[in-house]
């Protein structure tokens, strides 16, 4: 098959390097595959060809429909992906599939944005989520019909997070003027729904532990200010790095204390995928990759009390901790690997298109 993939911009977020990932995947089985940014990214980083000055654009709408009539079908990654394909795949021989990777309710609240949501995944060919949970979200809460829907877990290339070893944590630590301390580590955009700032507040009272954040985003401020005034010296910004993994080799625990709009974060996979146990909420898919009790801690969102209590127990135990990681990299090759995932959005997109 010919494949469109339809990615919201070129920043290195998840919902854009799954669909890197899946193009390599999905070329591996016979596929030609092509990715298109709708706009430009805030950061930017992923060399991928950029269709229109924004997201919702004129000039885009029409390179969009000219890409789509020259693919046999075409995926969209992400909410502003579907309405651009609604909008330019109008009319025969443009067929797409909608890829939800948000949280229903958290992101369509009233009734106005689901309608609007509805009317969009109307168009699709057929929708995909990423897990049951999110599939009754859009039956009940949104209005999909289920038949329509399909789902497929996220996935991670297994080749580009392997498991940490001690050398390994050692070395990356020098490389980024870390101590040799418990060090814990959040990689994704720096906006409030992610909650790096009640990380950052859990960390005043774990004394001696560290704590690595890797992105960026609206927030940075006031986190680099929150962490000088409760935890000085113990947090450390990196900024957007090229590749993930060198976050996850510096640190023994991932913690992601997410409010909502989750609904399986690609970076609690790949942590696992390195060998590191997690501390995350009950949002979304995310207790379906971090097993409470097995391969890390799930906690109620907002809830600094338990989420500290959680990741002092993680870094007072570290061999404990990594018994975990053991287990969790054992259950993300499982179940969240590209490859098995590429073979079942090839069996949905030769189903649309035959």
């Amino acid at each position: 098959m010919r494949i469109l993939q339809v990615i919201t911009d070129t920043d290195r977020r998840g919902a854009q390097l799954f669909a890197l990932d899946l193009a390599v995947a999905l070329t591996e089985l016979g596929h030609s595959v092509r990715t298109v940014a709708l706009a430009p990214g805030v950061v930017g980083g992923l060399d991928v060809e950029v269709i229109g000055p924004r997201r919702r654009s004129v000039r885009g709408t029409w390179a969009l429909r000219r890409r789509m009539a020259r693919f046999d079908v075409t995926i969209a990654h992400g909410s502003s992906t579907g309405p651009a394909c609604a909008l330019a795949g109008a009319g025969e021989g443009r067929p797409f599939v909608y890829r939800q990777v948000s949280d229903s309710r958290f992101w369509a609240p009233d009734p106005i944005r689901r309608a609007r949501v509805r009317r969009s995944l109307a168009r699709a060919d057929r929708v995909v989520t990423l897990s049951a949970f999110n599939r009754r979200d859009l039956v009940d809460w949104i209005g999909v019909p289920g038949e329509r829907i399909r789902i497929i877990p996220n996935g991670v290339a297994a080749t580009r997070f392997p498991p940490v070893d001690d050398a390994t944590r050692h070395a990356t630590r020098v490389a980024l003027g870390l101590p040799e301390a418990p060090t814990l580590v959040s990689v994704g955009a720096f906006v409030a729904e992610k909650g790096n700032d009640l990380v950052i507040a859990a960390l005043a009272d774990l004394p001696g532990v560290h704590l690595l954040l890797a992105g960026d985003g609206p927030e940075r401020v006031k986190l680099q200010q929150q962490a000088a005034r409760v935890a000085p010296g113990r947090v450390h910004f990196v900024g957007v790095l090229d590749q993930a993994v060198i976050a996850f080799r510096a640190a023994d625990v991932a913690v992601l204390a997410s409010r909502g709009g989750d609904a399986m974060p690609a970076s609690m996979i790949e942590a696992g995928l390195c060998g590191l146990p997690a501390v995350s909420t009950a949002v979304g898919a995310i207790p379906e990759i971090v097993l409470d009790g097995r391969t890390g801690a799930i906690v109620d969102p907002d809830d600094r009390r338990a989420l500290t209590a959680a990741l002092r127990r993680m870094t007072d135990d570290l061999d404990g901790a990594a018994a975990m990681g053991r287990a969790a990299r054992e259950h993300c090759l499982a179940n969240f690997e590209i490859t098995p995932v590429a073979r079942a959005w090839s069996d949905v997109l030769a189903d649309v298109v035959g």
